[in-house]
């Protein structure tokens, strides 16, 4: 075949690929932050299975609730929009998209169970000419390594029959100004062809860019740096954090003083919990120690932000000795449980590790968190937790570790009638201005 005849035949296969996914039936798998907005958005404009193997979640959803707060019940009302739990509904789509966890495990190390469990499932339902697109965070190679050989073994097809891309998700659970159809899109294929088709599929639905990424691999690893570089900035942050504590020097005026600056970049210390930038770039380097290098400045990041929390406990600790106060009768306040402001995930949310360490202490500990699960927190932590801070009274410290809107709107009669007049104020969030209500207050 000649170079004419090559280019003419791309571009026929390009023309069928494009007339096909104009009936594209989507399958969202996995209905979690990322997968339920995702559906959601394509349900606008055309008929969606939902489909997720939480029992309880699909029957909450189907009810028009949404626990995550991600998605208001109305836009669950929408009878375009099916959800289930039978993998059954999901023969007859043709447009599959795969939003199911990849979490690490207590060594660090990536966890792929839910990746190959959703795999084997669509494998299930494939047939000839549909497309699967992975949008879990993995590391670079995983979704050809791992994905492809899966599906091909399930489906009894090979690549190339069936079509595979890579489009990682940038949902910022909680913000309700950056949703799925705001947000620059990365998209990528098996094929031109398949890329093709990929960003007009995503391209009907999102009002933001869609960009062409060269390969999946390189699709995977933009993915996986960019949580990797906030890591490490925030990281770099704690450290200042640390170094300024023994000079004994408050971090947030030093940053307002740098900030100064035209070029220096906002950021700030704090716990870096969540299912992302705490995770995804234990990815990277475990892909990167299988290659012979061993990474130094992201595990180094990684295990300062790790270390925060036990840094936290024992600046409080001190404190309380330094008052010859008896810890078993201390009363401490911990103000937000999340792993972010204004959302509900707990999922490896630092706090909790926080609270696991004080309640070794002995310290008679209030959770409050108007966002998180009552159940989750005390299934995590063996301890309830109120949505308010009314009512209650006369701590030795109040330690905000989560700038939820509730707590960063406290007034100074609040915060006075909260926490007792010789007691401490842990602010690790910035939140209120140095000396407030008149607080001794520490900041990280």
């Amino acid at each position: 075949m000649n170079l004419y005849d090559s280019i003419v035949c791309t571009f026929l296969r390009g023309v069928i690929l494009e007339m096909d996914t104009g009936n594209k039936k989507v399958a969202v798998v996995g209905l979690g932050y990322v997968g339920l907005p995702v559906a959601v958005a394509f349900a606008k404009r055309s008929r969606v299975i939902g489909f997720d193997i939480n029992t309880k979640r699909v029957s909450e959803l189907k009810k028009g609730i949404d626990l995550t707060g991600e998605v208001d019940s109305e836009e669950l009302k929408n009878p375009d929009l099916f959800i289930t739990h039978d993998e059954n509904d999901l023969e007859n789509c043709n447009f599959f998209i795969i939003t199911v966890p990849t979490p690490i495990d207590l060594a660090n190390k990536p966890d792929f169970s839910a990746l190959r469990k959703s795999s084997e499932t669509v494998g299930k339902a494939l047939a000839k000419g549909d497309i699967v697109v992975y949008e879990s965070t993995v590391y670079p190679g995983l979704t050809e390594e791992l994905c492809i050989p899966i599906l091909e073994r399930v489906s009894g097809l090979k690549l190339g029959e069936f079509h595979v891309g890579y489009s990682p998700e940038r949902i910022n659970p909680g913000d309700k100004e950056h949703t799925f159809t705001k947000i620059a899109k990365v998209v990528s294929g098996s094929s031109l062809e398949a890329l093709d088709a990929i960003s007009r599929q995503y391209g009907s639905v999102i009002d933001a860019q869609i960009f062409k990424a060269s390969s999946i691999k390189v699709a995977e690893a933009a993915k996986v740096i960019e949580n990797t570089q906030r890591d490490l900035n925030i990281a770099l942050m704690n450290e200042l954090s640390l170094i300024f504590d023994r000079l004994e020097i408050d971090t947030l005026e030093v940053l307002e003083a740098a900030a100064t600056k035209w070029n220096f970049l906002p950021f700030k210390p704090g716990l870096v919990g969540g299912h992302c930038i705490g995770v995804d770039p234990y990815y990277l380097t475990y892909q990167a120690e299988k290659n012979g290098y061993l990474p130094q400045v992201i595990l180094a990041g990684r295990k300062i932000n790790d270390n925060m929390g036990s840094f936290v406990v024992s600046k409080l600790v001190k404190k309380i000795i330094q008052r010859k106060m008896e810890l078993s009768k201390v009363k401490v306040c911990v103000l937000g449980v999340t792993f972010k402001e204004n959302c509900p995930d707990v999922r490896n949310s630092k706090v909790l590790n926080i609270i696991k360490e004080l309640k070794e202490y002995d310290i008679n500990l209030t959770l409050v968190d108007p966002c998180a699960s009552s159940h989750e927190v005390s299934s995590l932590s063996g301890q309830e937790v109120k949505r308010s801070f009314e009512g209650l009274a006369a701590y030795d410290a109040a330690l905000f570790c989560v700038g939820h809107r509730e707590f960063v709107q406290m007034s100074e009669p609040e915060l006075r009638s909260l926490v007792k007049r010789d007691g401490v104020i842990f602010d690790l969030k910035g939140i209120f201005p140095k000396g407030y209500a008149g607080f001794e207050m520490w900041r990280l």
